[in-house]
């Protein structure tokens, strides 16, 4: 395997006298990447678009800005001088963050994770899906993007029917919708979704959307996958369970066969390894940790889907499973640590690791209660993320469990979440 050796000239924050990070989202993934950081003294100042979130009852410092806004973003920089930028959302002002890694913000360069050449690609999908299967010829299900509804007619036309359409700029299944026949008021309303319902950096009044054919998929895993000083590893994949694109169960190890194994982990490396190439032309490293998503076909073949340059959220089963969990790896890759295959073990090899959030409705301020009942589950962990409010639907907590199977730790976060409740005032 191709080791990725970091630019020295670039410096290691291990050797720097005060690391100082600043987290750009500050979320429960931040949250566990804030403890992580400080676990090993570092500084942290953790940022977000509302007050009291919940990395900023484990930081040093808490502020809260629109990311997307560029003179805000900035000055935020300027005023923490940073020297590690910790990206967990996709709503940020990416061209900052371009300038704060070749120094044009402070007077040194500062590391960006996973680089900030990594964050433009991955969360534009048609930059990414370019990348993947042109430039590296990954597989991927048959695409065509479209910038206009008469492109996008002509797309559905090409690909076929069933397919889905997704605004390039977006995440989460925001803006999202499945076409299920080639009826010209079908794809109209497939259109006006992805404009008015997709989540993103501002793009401007018309978003570019891609038209992916339907795959016979048998299921869906995750490859965590870590670049560091030593190289690009991976973790032992992550089975998932999604609901309209959001999480919502993982379970470590995902039972695979050899051969799809070896063609995920072949996917997985040589994607995040061309990410890295992207970053090094621009004179930055790329390390961190990738949650690369992939499709299993019913034939066994194995297909690219996405790739998220930091945590992912099926990976909070690694809290539970891993000897380093994916937020200890993306901490110590950030500081230079050399990361090899030791490093991403499971606990043991006789036991299945399972994450299921617990997703509460409303508005206003919840409580949660039911702690007690839940840990009495037989190897329950309860995380609780500390969020102030609701509006709508969020994730407020995650339940960890081991078994002998996966199904019995499966059903044993499925208990965990069935004993807490939360009340919303």
């Amino acid at each position: 395997m191709a080791l990725l050796h970091g630019d020295s000239s670039l410096g290691n924050p291990l050797q720097d006298h005060n690391v100082r990070v600043l987290l750009l989202g500050s979320g429960e993934l931040g949250k566990e990447v804030a403890i992580e950081f400080a676990r090993l003294g570092a500084w942290v100042c953790a940022a977000d678009a509302y007050d009291h979130a919940p990395a900023s009852y484990v930081a040093n410092e808490s502020r809260v800005l629109d990311m997307a806004d560029s003179e805000a973003l900035t000055a935020l920089i300027a005023n923490t001088r940073p020297t590690i930028i910790v990206p967990e959302i996709e709503a940020i002002a990416t061209e900052v963050l371009a300038a704060a890694a070749t120094g044009k913000i402070t007077d040194r360069r500062i590391t960006v994770a996973a680089s900030s050449q990594a964050i433009e690609i991955c969360m534009d999908r048609e930059r990414l899906r370019t990348l993947a299967a042109v430039d590296l010829g990954l597989p991927t299900t048959r695409y065509r993007f479209a910038g206009n509804l008469t492109e996008m007619r002509a797309a559905v036309a090409e690909v076929g029917a069933p397919c889905v359409v997704k605004p390039v700029m977006s995440s989460s299944g925001h803006g999202q919708s499945v076409i299920r026949c080639g009826d010209e008021i079908v794809i109209n309303d497939a259109w006006e979704i992805a404009q008015n319902e997709r989540r993103a950096a501002d793009e401007g009044d018309i978003s570019r959307v891609i038209v992916e054919a339907f795959a016979p998929i048998d299921y869906e895993v995750t490859l965590l996958t870590v670049s560091s000083a030593a190289g690009v590893e991976c973790c032992t994949p992550i089975g998932q369970r999604q609901e309209n694109g959001d999480y919502r169960e993982s379970w470590q190890p995902a039972v695979v066969p050899n051969d799809v194994l070896q063609e995920a982990r072949r996917i997985a490396t040589t994607c995040v390894e061309g990410l890295a190439q992207k970053a090094r032309e621009t004179g930055e490293n790329c390390f961190g940790v990738f949650g690369v998503e992939l499709f299993v076909l019913t034939d066994g073949s194995v297909l690219f889907n996405e790739v998220s340059p930091r945590p992912h959220d099926t990976g909070m089963v690694t809290m539970i499973s891993q000897n380093l969990s994916e937020f200890a790896l993306h901490a110590r890759a950030l500081l230079g640590v050399p990361l090899t295959s030791d490093c991403l073990e499971l606990r043991s090899d006789h036991t299945t690791w399972a994450s299921r959030p617990l997703v509460a409705h409303g508005y206003g301020a919840p409580a949660i209660t039911g702690i007690a009942d839940a840990l009495s589950v037989p190897s329950a962990d309860v995380r609780i993320f500390g969020k102030p409010t609701i509006a709508g639907k969020r994730r407020l907590a995650v339940a960890l469990a081991s078994g002998k199977s996966e199904a019995e730790a499966r059903s044993r976060t499925q208990k965990i979440v069935n004993s807490l409740e939360t009340n919303v005032s």
